[in-house]
């Protein structure tokens, strides 16, 4: 059996490292499966993606389609003529996609008009807000796919409400917990952290990269200004992009109790994630790896497609009122984390399923 695996942007690399992990393990074992890497390049720092890899043991891509940054329609028209070529000279069985960037939308169409399978890890998550790239990438990948693998029972129940057959829905877990979990021994703090004068357990993680929240300068002044007065005496961490440092300009300069640093590697932030205080974020993503680590997050969004984040683990959304946020975190150091816990079958085995399901479905 022949799988192409797909990944385009940084969030993908921990979610195909499980499952490339289990492929191997199964050649070990004699079983007929190959696969072939394709990277479409959608994120452009090639250096931090480098890096991801190497820390993820992740192989080299077998091609690199290298489509660069560019808006919604050029990004997803490159891929598409990037991937149907690849297809034709590289046959496969199936074509895994993971997520919901640009990257998985556009391969899972293009696998389908040329008749190849598509197998969609992720599925079937919903946050129900249009107006985010991703949700239309969710929604345009599931209508497509062939084998829907989901991280929870509300997206299964997602799938159903949206008359997908029950026999193609398999819930297994979350293939981005069994990074977390596998490489949970190995993270370690930045080279810099001990010269920036942080203290472990004393710092707010902060992350944003929706542009909504990082394009107008002005706004992301004052959220930075407003999250900077929260946090008190405590000093908040933001590797920023540097798209969005560019956006603050000299600006950057007037914080004095946010320590800004450059997009970390994967064991590095994951470090920072485990030995913070809390985490604010836009991210949905993030707060799946705060709920494990049992880390306090708020989520900067109206809505999430992990409400079982909020629901089981450590998430609050607070949405872009920062007066919200604000009484949240009063609320966080007056009472401290609450009762959480983990969903159930995020436990560091969703690939070994995923891998179970896929040769049993083609033997």
């Amino acid at each position: 059996m022949k799988i192409t695996i797909v990944a385009g942007a940084r969030p993908n690399f921990m979610k195909i490292a499980p499952l490339i992990r289990q492929i191997k393990n199964r050649q070990e074992q004699r079983s007929d499966i190959h696969f072939r890497l394709v990277h479409t390049g959608q994120h452009y720092d090639a250096a931090l993606s480098d890096v991801f890899f190497e820390q993820l043991h992740i192989p080299k891509p077998d091609v690199n389609f290298n489509v660069g940054s560019g808006s919604q329609a050029e990004q997803t028209a490159a891929i598409l003529t990037a991937f149907e070529k690849e297809l034709i000279e590289n046959p496969c069985d199936l074509v895994l996609v993971v997520g919901d960037v640009t990257s998985t939308m556009a391969c899972a169409i293009t696998a389908k008009k040329m008749g190849v399978k598509v197998a969609h890890v992720e599925a079937g998550i919903r946050s129900g807000d249009w107006t985010m790239p991703e949700e239309i990438n969710r929604k345009v990948t599931d209508c497509l796919t062939d084998l829907h693998f989901t991280t929870s029972v509300s997206a299964s129940e997602n799938l159903l409400r949206e008359g997908v057959n029950p026999q193609q829905i398999h819930f297994v877990g979350n293939v981005m917990i069994d990074s977390l979990l596998h490489s949970k021994p190995h993270f370690k703090a930045p080279d810099w952290f001990a010269e920036a004068n942080l203290k472990s357990g004393k710092y707010i993680l902060l992350t944003l990269h929706r542009p909504s929240n990082v394009d107008n300068g002005d706004q992301l002044v004052h959220t930075l200004r407003t999250i900077e007065q929260i946090a008190g005496e405590r000093v908040v961490l933001f590797p920023i992009h540097p798209r969005t440092k560019q956006v603050l300009g000299s600006k950057i300069n007037e914080f004095k109790r946010i320590y800004f640093t450059s997009p970390q590697p994967y064991l590095e932030f994951m470090w920072l994630v485990q030995n913070s205080s809390c985490v604010i974020t836009d991210s949905g993503g993030l707060s799946e790896e705060t709920t494990v680590l049992g880390i306090k997050c708020f989520t900067l969004r109206n809505s999430t497609e992990r409400p079982e984040t909020i629901e089981i683990g450590t998430n609050t959304l607070v949405g872009t009122d920062l007066n919200v946020l604000s009484k949240a975190y009063t609320s966080f150091l007056e009472n401290g984390l609450g009762t959480h816990g983990i969903p159930e079958l995020w436990d560091g085995r969703a690939a070994e399923r995923i891998l179970e399901i896929i040769l049993r479905e083609n033997a």
